[in-house]
């Protein structure tokens, strides 16, 4: 019975905490602790144990000796390091993208892109960096290479969590530049699809030390 429990409930568990963490409803410094966890989501430890040990895995949170399990801090070089790793791999997604999307592709995206421009008009920019990490594992999936699109989708939390501390920068600049990135997949144009992406990951990295 634990056990079918720790399989079913861990995964919600885990994606409920990583989402907290994200949003910065859990800010990094504060404790975790199974038994709080367990009543919070009425279950065992054990789920709560395995979806701990998930988010340590995705640094998330940080185990250490005497000192129990906490959110961990962003480090300080892992913006960097995550755009160096999406400047390799999306602009060949948005490549493919521009000659492999469907219309229902074009449409999700399109309304991802509706909705943040809505959000900016609004002023509601905290809510962007949930959106930005969607278009992008969009674009992605339209590329057709499932790959690459699980790429994405593995890093598409601690995007999340790197644009969040990092939204009021640019959201309207890096909107402009989203759309367009779609009208070129619309267009089918590969070259400037690629382009385009690569420049608006180099944008994002220069936005770090602005």
């Amino acid at each position: 019975m634990v056990a079918g429990e720790a399989r079913v409930r861990a995964p919600q568990i885990t994606d409920a905490l990583r989402q907290a963490i994200v949003s910065g409803e859990l800010a990094p410094g504060d404790r975790l602790t199974e038994p709080a966890l367990a009543q919070q989501f009425g279950v065992s430890r054990v789920p709560v144990r395995e979806a701990l040990r998930v988010l340590a895995s995705e640094g998330f949170v940080e185990v250490r000796p005497f000192w129990g399990t906490r959110v961990a801090e962003l480090p300080s070089n892992a913006a960097t390091d995550l755009l160096e790793l999406r400047g390799a791999v999306e602009p060949l997604a948005a490549r493919k993208a521009a000659t492999r999307r469907t219309p229902e592709q074009l449409a999700a995206m399109d309304a991802a892109l509706a909705e943040g421009s809505a959000l900016i008009e609004a002023g509601r920019l905290d809510e962007l960096p949930a959106l930005n990490a969607q278009f992008h594992l969009l674009l992605a999936e339209a590329s057709g290479n499932q790959l690459l699109a699980e790429t994405v989708q593995q890093l598409r939390a601690k995007t999340e969590w790197v644009y969040a501390s990092r939204v009021g920068r640019r959201a309207g600049h890096s909107w402009d530049e989203h759309l367009a990135i779609l009208r070129a997949i619309r267009d089918g144009d590969e070259e400037l699809a690629a382009a385009l992406v690569a420049a608006h990951i180099r944008n994002a990295a220069a936005a770090l030390d602005a």
